[in-house]
């Protein structure tokens, strides 16, 4: 069996911040679950990873918890998206958009190009 390569150093927060924007609240194995599934199982999240993160979102506001109940009426930590969170959300999507689009010029890239 295949094993699943971890998320890229740096764009766990990015995910996690934008799962939260388009799910709302959720717990912590739900995060991690969802963006296992947003990227068609290829990816797979360490808790040892995302839970630091977790806490490290919360303590600079980008994220707010509470403690619920989850859908196996289990008591679990909910994470929602702040308004510090949504901000920060919109400026880390146009860095990685305009990163994303300068690889993808390298990868046009033709010899002649440079002449």
């Amino acid at each position: 069996m295949k094993e699943k390569p971890d998320v890229l150093q740096g764009t766990l927060a990015l995910m996690v911040l934008k799962t939260l924007d388009v799910l709302g609240p959720q717990h912590g194995w739900g995060i991690a679950r969802r963006i296992e599934q947003i990227s068609g199982d290829l990816l797979a999240v360490n808790q040892g990873t995302l839970y630091p993160l977790l806490l490290r979102l919360e303590h600079e506001d980008s994220i707010a918890s509470e403690w619920g109940a989850s859908e196996n009426n289990r008591r679990a930590r909910f994470y929602r998206l702040t308004a510090a969170g949504r901000k920060q959300l919109q400026a880390e999507t146009r860095e990685w958009e305009q990163t994303a689009a300068i690889i993808a010029r390298f990868f046009k890239l033709k010899a002649e190009d440079l002449t």
